[in-house]
């Protein structure tokens, strides 16, 4: 299993000073930041477009992991691209060609992931799993932050690392909705390794505390 990995989510930060909230992740030496991005259709709110990744871009060196919860991700994964994401994640629940967009996402200099509702079977992203770098698997219903892990998600997650292993595959398997140092270890012992923390690391007391407690995951 890959080493565990915290991503803070830049959702959580303060909006009004995004580039802060990214100094502060560099700053405690975490690699990746996640960047989520809604549309208002697909899930019930508006976040970030590429002009914001590519603000954030000018001011950090982090490898961007970008979250597109969009009806039509595959119109968009171009903008995003060139705005500076590193890694591009579509949803399999909408009607498009999911495999031509991973693709396509690779063909732009990016690494792809795939992500499931909670109400999606892992089933849904098995014949994606040889063509992906990432799955990621919500732990609650997107569109909001701060709200209640669903423990019902760690069988996917299990499922998931069980077809990886099984099939020699290296995609990062990540995790993203309520994810703090309690329903952490959870998703770790299930077969997680990359974690998407929002609320539980930006409004913490002292968020370098959260980033040394998940190292050891």
């Amino acid at each position: 299993m890959p080493a565990s990995l915290l991503v803070p989510s830049i959702l959580a930060s303060d909006h009004a000073d995004l580039t802060a909230g990214a100094l502060l992740v560099e700053s405690l030496q975490l690699p990746w930041l996640h960047i989520d991005i809604m549309d208002g259709h697909f899930v019930p709110n508006l976040t970030f477009g590429p002009q914001t990744v590519a603000a954030l871009r000018k001011h950090s060196s982090l490898f961007f992991d970008v979250h597109l919860m969009l009806d039509q991700p595959q119109r968009f994964v171009e903008p995003f691209a060139k705005a500076g994401a590193n890694q591009i994640s579509i949803h399999v629940e909408p009607e498009y060609d999911h495999a031509t967009t991973l693709a396509a996402i690779r063909a732009l200099g990016c690494k792809c992931g795939i992500v499931l509702n909670p109400g999606t079977p892992a089933a849904a992203v098995e014949p994606l799993l040889a063509q992906v770098d990432l799955v990621l698997v919500m732990t609650v219903q997107p569109g909001f932050g701060g709200q209640v892990f669903r423990h019902d998600m760690l069988p996917k997650i299990a499922q998931l690392d069980l077809w990886r292993a099984n099939r020699g595959l290296s995609f990062r398997l990540e995790v993203d909705g309520g994810v703090d140092l309690a329903t952490g270890p959870a998703c770790r012992a299930a077969g997680a390794d990359t974690f998407v923390v929002g609320t539980a690391f930006f409004s913490a007391p002292d968020p370098a505390a959260v980033a040394r407690a998940t190292a050891a995951w």
